[in-house]
This record gives structure tokens, C-alpha cells and sequence, in this order.
């Protein structure tokens, strides 16, 4: 099963359009776990198992692992989410690209390494740098667009000689050249979501990554409004700290199945 085919079947299965980012930060963990051989696969396999029927994809963020040495963790996460729940699919977050040999090893990385379904890919450097990535047909590579940080329209709201803004000619490149084996999504964040809806009416009915949600203020009614598909999906609406540390205690994952609850529920009141 590709990974469009895996996403489809999450959003009608478990009725979601919740990814939820599995980014753990040794320094936030509950006590509880931090006394445990592996400390962040624990913390990250007790919110797998609290959440995995209200989500449509897991997202972990590469550099939560890399930056604290736990590599390893994250292969045990990974290997975790397939034995265990299949048919969910996980996003591995790297915003990874480069030239030549250099971003084949990354693509290397993602899908055969972590076993990722998909991967989050920076498109600045060009198609070049893209290639690798897009060549696995069966995977899914998820391309920066319009994400949700302040300082993104220094360089994605730059003019281009016919008027057009930057982010707006990737988002045509991801959704026409760049997707020769319909496997392309792209990030859309949800704090700018009138140039979601602009993203939206170049894509056509292309996934969209939205980050943002939560801890960030994005506006959930707004990407809704803007951003769903005819049939009621084509959103992968992105919430890290604000399920996976819904609370610091004993309960942390029984807290954060709510939160993820929550959000869905919140979702489909507008869809």
C-alpha cells in the first residue's frame, strides 16, 4: 500500500484529519518515565497507544532525536508504529535536500533506515535536490510551501516578475512537475490560512501538511474553511506540544489521548 493509499484509508477509518508530532524533549518528560532504560521511546509509545484511533498520521520531528543522541529511540518508535498500528502512516519530519549523492543518502534515511511512509523535504535548492525523494513511488515526500513560522515571508512572499509570490510557485511545481508518481503533499501552515485557501486553489485536491495548531495559535476554523477537499479531507492538520504534553504527570497519556479527542472532535464539528 502506497502512502496516499495509507493516508486515504486513516482519514475514513478513524474519521480524522489529526496528525500528531512526536516531539519529545528529555527536559519536559514526566518523572515517571525518565527513570526507564529508554526513556523517549517509553514516553513516545505511551502516547502511540493513547491516540492511535482518533489520528489520521504520527509525525516524529528528526532533530528531537538526533539532538539529544537518541537515534536509536526513534528506530524503536518507527519500529514500534509498524508492528503495532500498520496502517496508520508516520511522517518523518527532516525538511531534508541536497545535491547529488548527498540527498540520495537522505532519502536512503528516511525511507529505508527509519522505514518512514513519508518525509518532509526542503525545495529550495530544486528538482535535483527533490529526485531521490520522488522517485520512491510508493512513498510520500512532503514539501515545504507556506509554513507557519513569523519569519517565513522574508523569503516565501517574494515577488516573482508576473506578481506571483514564491510560495505560489512551489506550490505549482509540487503539484505539477514535481509529481510524476502522485506521491507529493505539501506544508501549509495553519497561521496563514487565507494563503492556504490560495494554496488550495493551486493544488486542486493535493494533501496538505498543516502545522501550527496548538501551541502556535494557529486558526483551526480558518484552515478548515480554506483548506478541505470536495469530499471533507485533504488536510493533515499537524498538534505536537499541545497533545503530547497535555499534561506533565502520572496521566500524561491518558491526557493527551483527550487532547488528541478533543482536536478531532473539534475538526469534524467543522467539516
Amino acid at each position: 500500500m502506497t502512502f496516499m493509499e495509507k493516508l486515504s484509508a486513516a482519514w475514513k477509518t478513524n474519521n480524522s484529519l489529526v496528525c500528531v508530532g512526536l516531539d519529545p524533549d528529555r527536559k519536559k518528560l514526566p518523572a515517571g518515565v525518565l527513570s526507564l532504560p529508554h526513556p523517549i521511546f517509553a514516553f513516545n509509545k505511551a502516547i502511540i497507544d493513547a491516540t492511535h484511533q482518533d489520528v489520521c498520521c504520527y509525525k516524529p520531528q528528526a532533530a528531537y532525536y538526533a539532538g539529544q543522541g537518541a537515534d536509536d529511540e526513534l528506530l524503536m518508535t518507527m519500529e514500534y508504529l509498524r508492528s503495532s498500528y500498520p496502517e496508520i502512516p508516520v511522517i518523518l519530519d527532516a525538511k531534508r535536500a541536497d545535491i547529488g549523492n548527498t540527498t540520495k543518502m537522505y532519502a536512503m534515511e528516511a525511507f529505508d533506515r527509519y522505514g518512514a511512509d513519508a518525509v518532509t523535504v526542503n525545495p529550495y535548492m530544486g528538482m535535483d535536490a527533490l529526485k531521490p525523494f520522488l522517485d520512491y513511488a510508493e512513498k510520500g515526500v512532503v514539501v515545504l510551501c507556506r509554513t507557519s513560522n513569523a519569519g517565513a515571508k522574508e523569503i516565501q512572499e517574494l515577488k516573482l516578475e508576473d506578481g506571483s509570490f514564491l510560495y505560489q510557485r512551489v506550490a505549482q511545481l509540487i503539484s505539477g512537475p514535481w509529481n510524476y508518481n502522485h506521491n507529493t503533499m505539501l506544508v501549509a501552515g495553519a497561521t496563514f490560512p487565507q494563503e492556504l485557501g490560495e494554496i488550495r486553489r493551486i493544488v486542486g485536491s493535493t494533501p496538505l501538511l498543516v502545522p501550527g495548531i496548538g501551541a502556535q495559535g494557529g486558526d483551526l476554523e480558518g484552515v478548515l474553511k480554506h483548506g478541505l477537499t470536495a469530499d471533507g479531507t485533504g488536510l493533515v492538520i499537524n498538534s505536537s506540544r499541545g497533545i503530547i504534553y497535555a499534561s506533565s504527570g502520572d496521566d500524561f497519556a491518558e491526557k493527551a489521548g483527550m487532547a488528541c479527542r478533543a482536536l478531532k472532535e473539534a475538526i469534524n464539528a467543522h467539516r
